[in-house]
């Protein structure tokens, strides 16, 4: 009953967990603000949470670019998902270029079944089909956003672009990270951390 039955390395990561050592080498449940330098257009002003990042890899779900070609009410009903409850203003989340058939919601803790992965203590990852139909009928997680499709590192990669002054990170909290105002959420992120982007765009190494 997966939204994809596709195997991705995101499954094994995730299954490893962060990996973290403590010493703060690891993004695992903050987020990652692209530099305005970044070169790579899929990743131009995104901001991502990170699901998992340890010595094999990364994983992170981009949360302030939505799919314009299919709403989340359409995407249900492709799903065969009967609506009966469903609250609020959904969007469907572009998460990135890899798998984008494949569903990921992120969402608050009070919500967990078989398959859900607690990132950390404000945020959960669950990718089976059966939170959506909670979502539909109004019995889901309190906050959560859907995204088709991650961001995906091989083991030291993402370090290697973070030394290279390619991302920020940037503590995670939930009003940022499930709010639906998506034009702002990049200048928001870099606030949290008294950034101005406007001062970085001239020479970014120097953030």
């Amino acid at each position: 009953d997966r939204i994809d039955k596709g195997q991705a390395m995101s499954e094994e990561l995730l299954r490893q967990g962060s990996g973290g050592d403590g010493d703060g080498a690891y993004f695992t449940g903050q987020l990652l603000v692209a530099m305005p330098a970044m070169t790579d257009p899929r990743f131009a002003k995104t901001v991502i949470y990170m699901c998992v990042h340890n010595p094999n890899g990364a994983m992170g779900l981009v949360i302030n670019k939505h799919v314009e070609s299919i709403g989340f009410p359409q995407l249900l009903e492709q799903l065969n998902i009967e609506v009966s409850g469903l609250l609020g203003d959904h969007h469907v989340f572009y998460g990135g270029p890899v798998e984008s058939g494949r569903g990921f919601v992120l969402h608050s803790t009070d919500y967990v079944q078989d398959g859900t992965v607690q990132v950390d203590d404000g945020f959960a990852l669950t990718a089976t089909i059966d939170v959506l139909k909670a979502i539909a009928c109004n019995e889901g997680p309190r906050e959560a956003i859907l995204a088709l499709g991650y961001a995906g590192w091989g083991a030291g990669q993402l370090d290697g672009e973070v030394q290279a002054n390619a991302w920020l990170n940037v503590p995670a909290d939930e009003a940022l990270v499930f709010d639906q105002e998506i034009d702002t959420k990049w200048e928001r992120a870099m606030a949290k951390i008294g950034v101005d982007p406007v001062l970085l765009s001239g020479d970014a190494g120097r953030a």
